[in-house]
């Protein structure tokens, strides 16, 4: 039989790494690094050239729950409106007359100073009762009567304060109820759409329609390789395929973890601020994406 190899000839895989010196293998990690970071850089200035869409950042259909006709269309297409703004009004003649009967029941004084008269004139007769008791001058049953009344004035009183209260609950809710008949919109937007006329019942239906256009949404669609190199909080620059337009700076918000297999694609959405209104949405986009050292760059400037 073949002889057993001396265990001082083997070299076990374990002893030869263990014989590496440690500023060897510390050199061949950074050089690795440094091999990904420049692939990656790479990687990051080759993110260019794909089309994208700017979108608003949301469409609103403006409609109303309460039951009516179109009175008034305040907006037309086009149109900024602002957060709270009226945009449109119902009929409301008859929430008109019911604000005012509620606001003529909330102001009835007349009730409350003849029941405070009462009150006083009461307490005066149960103050003269009460000394011609102490004098033996008239019966506990007289003294009694004049008690009970002046409790019963002082709770007629207490009585006509509270329906007056009633009264003045009832005026917020008519004031709530004609205040609903105006249509207001819910975000800061521009005017889409007309949907209705004054006119028409506005029953279930929408009224305007809205488009959020500060901040923008910017939509690519990705080939499947760029997968991972296209995170969020990525800068990129975009720019509107229209005349004479510049360039505008974009974060990554949002990536895709379900890719097309149909196409080979993802979906990519950045945020594109719009402070003065002047992109407009709907238009196509060429997009390319900073690299590491310029985000670095523009992070310093700010």
């Amino acid at each position: 039989g073949l002889l057993p190899m001396p265990s001082h000839t083997r070299c076990p895989t374990s002893r030869i790494k263990a014989r590496i010196p440690a500023s060897v293998a510390l050199g061949i990690a950074l050089i690795s690094i440094l091999i990904l970071k420049s692939a990656w850089a790479m990687d990051a200035e080759e993110l260019a050239g794909f089309d994208c869409v700017i979108e608003p950042q949301s469409t609103v259909e403006v409609s109303t729950r309460e039951e009516g006709i179109l009175e008034e269309l305040l907006v037309s297409r086009g149109d900024l409106v602002s957060a709270g703004q009226v945009i449109a009004r119902l009929n409301r003649d008859v929430e008109q007359a019911n604000v005012e009967l509620a606001q003529a029941r909330a102001e009835l004084q007349a009730e409350i100073d003849e029941l405070d008269e009462a009150l006083a004139f009461a307490q005066r007769e149960k103050d003269r009762m009460d000394k011609l008791s102490q004098a033996k001058a008239i019966s506990a049953t007289d003294k009694d009567t004049a008690t009970s009344e002046a409790k019963r004035a002082a709770l007629r009183l207490q009585q006509a304060h509270e329906q007056r209260r009633i009264a003045q609950l009832e005026l917020e809710r008519a004031r709530r109820l004609h205040e609903n008949r105006s249509v207001r919109s819910p975000v800061d937007a521009v005017v889409m759409e007309r949907m209705m006329s004054p006119g028409e019942s506005a029953e279930n239906r929408p009224i305007v329609k809205l488009a959020k256009i500060d901040p923008l949404h910017v939509e690519i669609f990705a080939p499947v390789e760029t997968y991972g190199a296209i995170r969020v909080g990525m800068q990129a620059e975009v720019t509107p395929r229209y005349p004479n337009a510049s360039a505008h700076r974009a974060e990554v918000v949002v990536v895709d973890r379900v890719i097309d297999a149909a196409s080979d694609t993802f979906g990519v959405r950045l945020l594109l601020p719009n402070p003065d209104l002047q992109i407009p949405a709907g238009v196509r986009c060429g997009i390319r994406f900073l690299s590491d050292q310029e985000q670095e760059r523009a992070q310093l400037r700010q």
